[in-house]
């Protein structure tokens, strides 16, 4: 599938890493285990304050769900977007992830996520990553989502950004090497076991180990668990994600929360698993139905954008633009070249093509264009920046697929993993996907690459203090 050639592509690009030595047990100060964007953070961060560090990834490249992220990455506040003129600040971006996670997210995560954000883009572009381009995205109600010059893809940036700081700073990054169990002793962590393809299963003591595994969207048996009407469902989740991380942590005591709270992308190309941007519809795309109309707000939170699909003629829908709103977003380059979207020099050839009556759809886009002249739109859209009669015109048929799993393991604002009790698990920390509580009912497009980066390098510099501390205390 396009995504995982993508993801391979870039991979062999950045050159993936594999164990360095044969298998023998290794001491370090942190363990990480996931080279997603979490991963990484954490282990960059964890070295930049001076703890050895190792990382384990069970695939054989490394990126995770980051490498496949499309969008952006959401901050308030950002010199970058004062030079646009947007006004936005950490308060208005609390509230729109609260309601937009339905008011079930953990408030003090969701305030540590949005004043670490802004931070986390200036880290990431002292990296050398370009996160310079800022955009709306679908839920948010001012444009805060960073991502490369012109609107492309954030995922493989931020991992090649990530990867090379990893790789400039040596950092002991092992693939094809799995987790297997998270080692306790004395009710602390004391390291991981890990079994590599290549060189069998060792032991590596630690003194904190940083879970950043990920989430479970691509393993549809546990997610029907929590959600039975998602069987059967397609995912955007790379093969990996399959809950590994949760489970160990489950077995290390680490209490789970929000399992249920399961997000599907409205905008996935049916049978082929392509996911098309939020930015899409956020720089002007509109969704059409089989009866050639629009029917829903495409600027709302996914989980209603996905329902409204689902309530559709075969529970699919066209993710309908123009010429000058695919100029706008260089992300658009890569769908235009692929078979599943369509294309029309004048209204009357897509409509055939989208198999709808072309006068139904000339009076719905004549429709949308008095909207947006008259600042009203039908479907309370508020964001209409284009009049999408510039041909020639695209469509792509989208339906919803599993994408995020806002559930896992309960931690704080410190990253610090808590048991069924209640209680902190010493040396134990979580970032990203693998974690609940920050994103609620429903996440927002762009908020997850401010989640893995500010959690994941907030999991770095608390491990390395703990692993300080237990350093210290052990030489008393």
């Amino acid at each position: 599938m396009k995504k995982i050639l993508i993801a391979s592509a870039v991979a062999a690009a950045m050159g993936c890493v594999g164990a360095a030595n044969a298998a023998e047990d290794i001491t370090v100060d942190v363990a990480v285990i996931g080279a997603g964007g979490a991963g990484l953070s954490a282990a960059v961060q964890a070295h930049n304050l001076g703890a050895k560090v190792v990382v384990v990834e069970k695939m054989a490249m490394v990126g995770g769900n980051t490498i496949r992220a499309a969008g952006g990455l959401n901050a308030a506040g950002t010199a970058l977007q004062a030079a646009k003129g947007t006004k936005d600040s950490v308060e208005i971006a609390f509230y729109d992830t609260m309601k937009g996670g339905h008011w079930r997210n953990d408030p003090e995560l969701v305030r540590t996520l949005v004043q670490g954000a802004g931070p986390s883009v200036e880290w990431l572009l002292a990296l050398g990553g370009d996160l310079r381009d800022v955009g709306l995205m679908a839920g948010a109600s001012q444009a805060r989502t960073h991502r490369p010059t012109g609107g492309a893809l954030v995922g493989p940036e931020v991992i090649r950004t990530l990867y090379t700081a990893a790789k400039t700073r040596n950092i002991d990054l092992r693939t094809n090497t799995t987790a297997t169990e998270i080692i306790m002793k004395d009710g602390k962590v004391a390291g991981l076991k890990v079994t590599s393809k290549k060189d069998g299963t060792y032991t590596i003591h630690a003194k904190a180990v940083v879970d950043a595994a990920g989430g479970f969207g691509a393993n549809n048996e546990l997610v029907t668990k929590y959600v039975s009407r998602l069987k059967g469902f397609a995912t955007t989740n790379h093969p990996g994600a399959t809950g590994d991380g949760i489970k160990l942590a489950e077995k290390a005591g680490a209490q789970l929360i929000d399992m249920d709270q399961i997000q599907t992308h409205p905008t996935v190309v049916p049978k082929v698993g392509e996911m098309i941007t939020e930015a899409v519809r956020g720089n002007g795309a509109v969704l059409i139905n089989k009866e050639g109309k629009r029917f829903f707000n495409e600027l709302n939170t996914r989980d209603a954008v996905s329902a409204a699909i689902l309530k559709q003629k075969d529970g699919v829908a066209y993710l309908f633009f123009d010429s000058e709103m695919q100029k706008s977003l260089k992300a658009t380059n890569k769908y235009i070249k692929q078979s599943f979207c369509l294309t029309g020099a004048t209204m009357d050839e897509i409509a055939q093509k989208m198999g709808v009556d072309a006068a139904t759809l000339k009076a719905t886009l004549d429709a949308w264009k008095q909207g947006k002249a008259a600042g009203k739109d039908a479907f309370g859209r508020a964001d209409m920046p284009r009049d999408l009669d510039k041909g020639p015109f695209y469509a792509i048929m989208v339906t919803p697929a599993v994408h995020h799993t806002m559930g896992g393991i309960k931690i704080d604002s410190k990253t610090q993993v808590y048991n069924a009790k209640g209680q902190v698990i010493p040396g134990l920390f979580a970032a990203g996907e693998i974690t609940g509580g920050v994103h609620g009912a429903n996440r927002l497009g762009g908020n997850a690459q401010a989640d893995i980066v500010t959690f994941g390098r907030i999991a770095g510099q608390q491990s390395y203090i703990y692993a300080v501390q237990a350093d210290q205390s052990t030489k008393k």
